[in-house]
């Protein structure tokens, strides 16, 4: 029996379209081995990982009459070379051409037709690194039932990676009788299958994401008072909430994980890392918007959706049972940086009481694989499944682990998440820690945010700010 894609799953392929293509993505850059990273490496690689993953062969299929919400099924026709593709940069590659590849292909929507994912092998860049770009639709990543494909390829040991025998051979596609009779055979089963036939389509986006709100985490019980603060009080007007076009720009900035470690060491008790970061955010934000000539109050904010992984009594923390919405002001009218960071720290802690408590980032980190892509994933689904007037833009923050990691032998120096623009937003902020760096993805609408190297350099400069407040000497 094929799976039936949840009415939410289904509703980020039914409300996606050309200006909002609903794939996360992520850039892992990596050093040169002596013996060189091919192609066919890669293609082996993949296609030994994805034997383990087996929704990364297969597709989507409607139900006629769209009864239900549609199944997943083997793609007959697999091509494991039509997913991993190889383009090159004009030698030597720069961060700035590598940056337009990525805002080019990262806004083509996938094709519906296939296996909703592709991989790209990026040669050329500076000092012979390459980088390994991929594309997953959201409604693939659950966390459980397949994770994002960024997660697989990489490994804590180098090795060369030996193929395995393909024995794999799709099973039959089912006609569209079997289809109508499946569905009806699993409303028969499942009487509360009836209210699917409501949901799916269009109009099971907000009742779909309700449900993940209410997952079964150890936030649950704290989310439904976060989205009903949220729904109380829209979020405000922002030159971060325009419409958005068909295209975009990618930015990557880098930074050093021990700063934000200094800076939280300084401050009160209460402070974590993730506090600085949002603290850093907002500074750029602040910058940013005066900048622009932009009239910034003292008691402006901007509301940031912050997927936060979380544990509660029990401790559970099964990856795609962990993210709870977190929504946080901003404070990008406050001129001090310390006073920044107190005010996030406060509002965090604020948002967390009376539900799960946030997993600690070693908790994350020590997850099986690479875990952050998956993660970046599942916080993106979560911004993707709440209305636009909840927030001004989704920042997701994963820590990943603290040493190096490797595709075949080649190490990986640096890892940025592309995070989904929602409908009617300019920018999405995706960071990741990984070997002593803090990387950020900046992922923005071409036309409304073109200075978004302006945003960037803004980041670095509020995390200097925010490095000379708490400097002791």
């Amino acid at each position: 029996m094929a799976d039936r894609l949840s009415a939410l799953d289904a509703s980020f392929l039914y409300l996606q379209d050309r200006s909002t293509p609903m794939h996360v993505g992520s850039v892992m850059i990596f050093l040169p081995t002596k013996d060189g990273f091919a192609y066919d490496e890669l293609v082996s690689l993949v296609s030994n990982r994805i034997a383990f993953v087996p929704r990364y062969r297969q597709k989507v299929r409607q139900v006629p009459g769209r009864l239900l919400p549609p199944v997943w099924v083997d793609d007959e026709h697999f091509d494991v070379s039509y997913h991993v593709r190889r383009s090159a940069l004009p030698r030597p590659g720069t961060t700035a051409q590598l940056e337009e590849f990525i805002g080019r292909v990262q806004a083509r929507p996938l094709d519906p037709h296939r296996p909703l994912w592709e991989l790209y092998l990026i040669e050329g860049l500076e000092g012979g690194r390459f980088a390994i770009v991929t594309k997953t639709h959201i409604a693939l990543v659950d966390g459980i039932h397949a994770i994002d494909i960024g997660q697989i390829i990489v490994d804590p040991e180098a090795a060369r990676e030996q193929p395995i025998p393909h024995t794999w051979r799709a099973a039959r596609t089912p006609s569209g009788l079997d289809l109508v009779l499946g569905a009806v055979a699993d409303v028969a089963r499942n009487p509360l299958s009836i209210a699917q036939l409501a949901d799916s389509g269009v109009r099971g986006a907000a009742a779909g994401a309700q449900r993940l709100a209410r997952r079964g985490t150890a936030g649950a019980a704290s989310a439904a008072g976060v989205l009903a603060r949220a729904v109380t009080r829209p979020a405000p007007d922002s030159p971060l909430n325009r419409s958005s076009s068909v295209h975009r720009r990618f930015t990557m900035i880098t930074t050093e994980l021990d700063d934000y470690r200094r800076i939280r060491a300084q401050s009160a008790e209460s402070v974590t890392v993730h506090d600085v970061v949002l603290a850093t955010i907002t500074g750029a934000l602040r910058g940013w918007l005066l900048a622009r000539g932009e009239a910034v109050a003292g008691t402006e904010t901007v509301r940031a959706l912050v997927p936060l992984s979380v544990e509660g009594e029990d401790n559970r923390s099964q990856l795609g049972e962990e993210v709870s919405p977190v929504f946080i002001d901003l404070p990008v009218g406050e001129a001090r940086p310390i006073m920044r960071l107190q005010q996030i720290a406060y509002a965090t802690t604020q948002q967390l009481e009376g539900g799960g408590s946030a997993i600690d980032a070693a908790s994350i980190a020590g997850l099986a694989g690479f875990a952050p892509p998956t993660l970046h994933s599942l916080g993106a689904r979560l911004g993707n499944a709440m209305s636009r007037r909840m927030f001004n833009l989704v920042v997701t923050n994963v820590p990943g682990p603290q040493r190096v990691l490797y595709a075949g032998d080649a190490p990986m120096v640096e890892s940025y998440p592309v995070i989904p623009l929602p409908k009617g937003q300019t920018l999405a902020i995706g960071l990741t820690s990984y070997n002593g760096r803090v990387d950020y993805g900046l992922n923005a609408d071409r036309d409304a945010m073109s200075d978004v190297d302006l945003f960037g350099q803004c980041l670095v400069d509020a995390l200097a700010e925010l490095l000379d407040e708490t400097d002791p000497v």
